[in-house]
This record gives structure tokens, C-alpha cells and sequence, in this order.
């Protein structure tokens, strides 16, 4: 329980975590870095971890001088690529028999089953799109494992996906970090960065499922 609490608080509270640890053990934040991007993107169980919250903060670090950016990019964007491919990879190792699978505590059903309905309606692009979706950014490459997707074509969604999703937020938190206004409501900031890309994603994977419903009985009509 002390674990779960612990991980709980780093989530919201991830800008005072990041940066006393910063603060206390200096350059070994990019091997944190490099950890937890690598772990909730490549490690299906774990999606609950920070993604876009840890990366705005992480820019703002860096605007603020505590942190290089160019290196802390560059960490972030190969955590996120090595990841993903990771990821992709146990998918395609399982492969159908997935879909057969129940909810446990080690594998989230409905979140497999959203990321499942946006992949099946945007196809490739849903790597890219789904860097900026909690839950969903850990199981889309799964799901394109799972799929047999081709290394290749899946290997040019995600490096484009992972710089796309690190330059931006990072950018994005080196530039409004520092600003007064940021720097006071920086908490509601990351539950926002929590909660409305998740609803977003949510509402996403339901119109999806229910396009390919109705997809499905039209063509069962004869």
C-alpha cells in the first residue's frame, strides 16, 4: 500500500518530486527519465505512470536552468521510441489470442478494447495520435503488435509519434513554465493534463467501437 500511495502522489504531485530529485542527485534524472517513459510506454501493465504531465515539467525544469533540454529530449525521445517498440513487440508475441483475454490487475480489458476500436478505425496513425492519450498510448502498440502490423511501417509511426509528442509538450513547458500564472496553478495544470486527454481518449475509443458496429451490421445485412 505504501507503494501505490507513493506512486499516487509522485503522479500528482510530479513537478516537486522531479525536481527535488533533481536538485538531490543532478544528472541521474535523465536515467528516472529515461526509466519511467521507457516503463508506461513499453511495459503494458503499467499505464498509469506520468507521460504528457512529466514531460511539461520537465521542459519547465529546463527553462528554469535545472535541466539541459536538448539532452533531456533527447532521453525522453528514446525511451519513448524503444518503448514502444518493446511494446509491439510482447503484442505480436501474443498476437489474436489476446482478444481472449479477461480484465486482472495486470491487464486492463477495457482499455485493450478502446485502443483495439481506435486502431481498427485510424489504423497506423493511432500510434501517433495515441502518444498524447493516457491508457491508450500504452496499449496502441500492442494492439499493432497484435495485429501484425509491419515492423517497418509500425517502427516510422512511432519515431514520428515520439518526437512529435516529446518536442512538443517539452517545448511547450520550457516556454509557459516560467510564467507567473503557470507557475502558481502548475498543479491544476498536470490534473488537467491527467484527466482531459483520458476522457478525450475515452470518448475517442467509444465512437470508434460504435462506428465499427454499425460497420459490422450493415455488412451482416444482407
Amino acid at each position: 500500500m505504501e507503494l501505490v500511495s507513493f506512486l499516487i502522489d509522485f503522479i500528482l504531485h510530479v513537478d516537486a518530486h522531479l525536481e527535488t530529485f533533481v536538485r538531490n542527485y543532478g544528472t541521474w534524472v535523465y536515467a528516472l527519465l529515461f526509466l519511467i517513459v521507457f516503463v508506461e510506454t513499453g511495459v503494458v501493465v503499467m499505464p498509469f505512470l506520468p507521460g504528457d504531465s512529466l514531460l511539461f515539467v520537465v521542459g519547465a525544469l529546463c527553462g528554469l536552468g535545472l535541466m539541459s533540454l536538448p539532452i533531456a529530449m533527447a532521453v525522453l525521445v528514446v525511451a519513448a521510441i524503444l518503448g514502444d517498440q518493446c511494446n509491439y513487440s510482447i503484442g505480436r508475441y501474443f498476437g489474436p489470442k489476446v482478444f481472449q483475454w479477461e480484465d486482472s490487475r495486470f491487464f486492463n480489458k477495457k482499455a485493450f478494447d478502446q485502443a483495439h476500436a481506435f486502431y481498427e478505425r485510424y489504423g497506423g496513425v493511432t500510434i501517433i495520435l495515441a502518444r498524447f492519450m493516457p491508457f491508450i498510448r500504452t496499449f496502441a502498440p500492442f494492439v499493432a503488435g497484435v495485429a501484425e502490423m509491419s515492423r517497418t511501417k509500425f517502427t516510422a509511426y512511432n519515431v514520428a509519434g515520439a518526437l512529435i509528442w516529446v518536442l512538443g509538450i517539452c517545448t511547450a513547458g520550457y516556454f509557459l513554465g516560467g510564467l507567473p500564472w503557470v507557475k502558481a496553478n502548475l498543479d491544476k495544470i498536470i490534473w488537467a493534463m491527467i484527466f482531459i486527454p483520458g476522457l478525450i481518449a475515452i470518448y475517442g475509443a467509444w465512437k470508434a467501437k460504435r462506428q465499427a458496429e454499425r460497420d459490422a451490421a450493415a455488412a451482416a445485412t444482407p
